[in-house]
């Protein structure tokens, strides 16, 4: 009989496998206590460091993760869904609410690592802004966490010739954030474009979103524009994988 694909699959990942199916059809739950290294071996006749991939597959994934002492378990964390054209409408921001409000369902989110710096423009950025060489850039740089879990690592970048003296140059930028401030500045923004990448994490990325090397994260790039077609902000975000689902929802 011919060997199939899945028969030449690892063992360790055979057995992630088998985990992850068992967790997705409610075998486990958010919380579980998943079967340890020694469960694992005498379960499927393996050694111990294979055991240990297994379960670092799905850690890695961040279907699971480690407690210090008492195992490995499912992980209780609900994705955030990120609702990618409604939660940037002026309806949002216009009426004084955070466009992050829009994505967390009543949820605790906190904004922490706040920094505001005015600096020269990176290579990347002045282009995009149509800045000169001497041109600067006011800089915001920021860490949200959901329930207590680092999800998205967030830097903007505005033109200090815009923003200079207004809210946006200070941590708080008041409702409706910095959008609605550009607004006030009379930078309104009415059309947005975002790029969307994934790769691995750097090393202090991984060290700020509290995740494992294994784990992904995807690269948000955003630009605003106001209706003269001015590039008035740069947001670079980067989200932990495991904790979004992108959502678009738009009429044909």
């Amino acid at each position: 009989m011919a060997t199939t694909d899945s028969d030449r699959r690892p063992k360790y990942q055979k057995i992630a496998d088998s985990l992850r199916e068992a967790i997705q059809s409610g075998e486990y739950s958010s919380g579980d206590r998943l079967p340890g290294e020694n469960e694992l071996m005498a379960t499927h006749g393996v050694a111990r460091m294979t055991a240990r991939q297994a379960l670092g597959v799905l850690k890695d994934e961040g279907i699971a993760q480690s407690r210090k002492g008492a195992g490995v378990f499912v992980r209780n964390f609900r994705p955030l869904r990120r609702r990618g054209i409604r939660r940037l409408s002026q309806e949002q921001w216009g009426t004084g609410k955070s466009i992050w409000s829009a994505d967390t369902d009543n949820r605790t989110l906190e904004v922490d690592q706040v920094t505001v710096s005015e600096e020269d423009a990176p290579e990347h950025i002045a282009p995009v802004l149509d800045l000169a060489d001497e041109d600067s850039v006011c800089v915001r740089r920021r860490r949200f966490v959901l329930d207590g879990k680092p999800v998205l690592l967030a830097t903007s970048y505005l033109p200090t010739s815009v923003v200079a003296g207004s809210a946006i140059t200070q941590e708080n930028t008041g409702p409706g954030g910095i959008y609605a401030r550009l607004a006030e500045l009379g930078y309104k923004p009415v059309h947005f474009r975002e790029e969307i990448r994934s790769r691995m994490p750097a090393k202090d990325e991984a060290a700020q979103l509290s995740i494992s090397a294994g784990t992904p994260v995807i690269l948000i790039c955003r630009t605003a524009y106001t209706d003269d077609g001015r590039p008035v902000e740069i947001n670079e975000m980067t989200l932990d994988a495991a904790s979004y689902i992108l959502e678009y929802d738009f009429d044909a």
